[in-house]
């Protein structure tokens, strides 16, 4: 089969349209070692995000200035950090917090989207993304599905997390915390239903030390992949 041709604009970025099959973007970016983490989409519809992240992106999004519009900013990242079940470190430190607090999944998206973009900001998790994220709940034909996880201690919020789950992966998007080690529990707790629901692993996207601090691991985009499409459907 012939290299599926890709779009670059002047500034050396893959330009991605809806008319594309997303699985052999992600194909031909690896294979002709595409050393950008970001491709570009002009498109803000759900359908079209949908199929990105299907296809392995996490999507992103971002405010043209000054023109005043949005677009899509898909990434495959160049190093993924990804937690393998097994691989879980939990300190001694923090295994006494973790009875006091109660994890639940799914209450409310909408809310725990909120609040992530209060605490971080819009300048990828965007007002147009946020709407496409919290559209996905009513998207019964799509595999991919928005999902939260929240810590409460009390009967009170203390942490919470937004992403997607596609198939047996779940996607971390964006997180915040109230609390000091709120958010480490959350994490946790997160994983552990995750292993115990039947996930195959879990997608933490970029790099960070709190991320290698708790057992993830990095991977090249190729293994990722790899992994990811054994594990979406």
């Amino acid at each position: 089969m012939a290299r599926y041709p890709l779009r670059y604009l002047p500034s050396g970025f893959v330009l991605i349209e809806p008319e594309d099959d997303c699985d052999r973007v992600v194909d031909a970016l690896l294979e002709t070692g595409y050393n950008e983490e970001f491709c570009l989409a002009r498109d803000l519809d759900a359908d079209f995000a949908c199929r990105l992240m299907e296809a392995g992106f996490l999507v992103m999004s971002m405010e043209l200035k000054p023109e005043g519009f949005y677009i899509l900013l898909p990434k495959l990242h160049l190093v993924r950090s990804a937690l393998f079940f097994p691989d879980l470190h939990i300190k001694k430190s923090i295994r006494p917090f973790l009875s006091h607090y109660e994890l639940r999944v799914n209450t409310d998206f909408g809310f725990i989207l909120d609040k992530c973009v209060e605490t971080h900001g819009e300048d990828w998790l965007t007002p147009p993304l946020a709407a496409i994220l919290k559209s996905m709940s009513n998207m019964n034909d799509r595999r991919v599905k928005p999902v939260s996880f929240a810590v409460y201690r009390d009967d009170e919020l203390k942490a919470g997390e937004a992403g997607v789950a596609i198939g047996r992966v779940y996607t971390s998007y964006s997180g915040y915390y109230d609390e000091k080690n709120a958010g480490t529990v959350q994490m946790i707790l997160m994983t552990q239903w995750l292993e115990k629901t039947g996930f195959a692993f879990l997608d933490l996207g970029m790099p960070m030390e709190y991320k290698t601090l708790i057992g993830a691991q990095d991977i090249s985009p190729r293994r990722f992949v790899e992994l990811f499409r054994s594990a979406r459907y």
